[in-house]
């Protein structure tokens, strides 16, 4: 007999609290962006079981053919950006937020449909957990899309700005998995950067955006107005830019119940 499934705990808990609280968010009708990572993951399995009970309809635009493979297969309606003029809602993770709801985003590699999504969408709602919230960005390392033609090249033209940025490291690795460069669904390949901290994320994104091969960065800068944050005990604290914080009590016993 196989195991009777069991509720998340420690920090997968807190992404699931996250991510179910922000479901309640999406309301019938709408178009959403469905973000990319383990906790969009877990907004994912958790929409699709409430579009079940509740014979919501619902069209959704993944931010990665990741996202995109998990909510076809649950059932969910899933179209491209070209078949939608504007999102209602984008749900999305985040690798680090500061106080002003700045974001570092691509730690899955996907920050570039990301970004796109999230600036078609009305409204961006990051879910988190408590190990995201930092005082400053930078901390994670900050993702760099660039074109394989002429990396080496872009990579000194990176290296460059950073030398003169506002930061507290410099090194610059580019993305492997299994020592295979990491690609990203536009065929891209992806440098880290390990900054430690970022004093000014606007010209940092400035400056490197503008240099030929660089095709994004993973900082998010005035896209998001709304985070909610996670508890391995169930609490989800919501938080709305110069609004103050509200809590509300997740019950954990639905994630076993989930659809995988």
């Amino acid at each position: 007999m196989p195991d009777a499934p069991t509720s998340p705990t420690g920090a997968e808990a807190g992404k699931f609290a996250a991510a179910r609280r922000a479901v309640d968010l999406i309301g019938d009708g709408m178009t959403v962006g469905l973000g990319t990572g383990s906790t969009a993951a877990w907004m994912v399995r958790a929409l699709a079981a409430r579009v079940k009970s509740e014979g919501m309809t619902l069209t959704c635009v993944p931010t990665s053919s990741r996202t995109g493979a998990l909510a076809t297969r649950l059932g969910l309606n899933v179209v491209t950006l070209e078949d939608v003029e504007t999102l209602d809602l984008t749900i999305d993770g985040a690798d680090e937020f500061d106080p002003a709801f700045r974001l570092i985003k691509g730690g899955g590699a996907a920050h570039l449909q990301e970004k796109i999504v999230a600036a078609a969408s009305k409204r961006l709602v990051v879910i988190t957990d408590p190990s995201k919230d930092v005082a400053h960005l930078g901390a994670f390392p900050l993702p760099v899309e660039v074109t394989p033609f002429g990396h080496t090249a872009t990579l000194r033209l990176i290296q460059q700005v950073v030398n003169q940025a506002d930061v507290d490291g410099r090194e610059i690795t580019m993305r492997q998995h299994e020592a295979v460069p990491v690609i990203t669904d536009e065929g891209n390949v992806v440098y880290d950067l390990h900054l430690g901290r970022i004093g000014d994320p606007e010209a940092l994104m400035r400056d490197l955006t503008c240099l030929p091969g660089v095709v994004e960065t993973g900082l998010f800068l005035g896209l998001c107005d709304t985070v909610i944050i996670g508890h391995p005990d169930g609490r989800a604290e919501t938080r709305v830019l110069n609004k103050a914080p509200e809590i509300a009590t997740v019950d954990m016993a639905e994630a076993a119940q989930l659809p995988e």
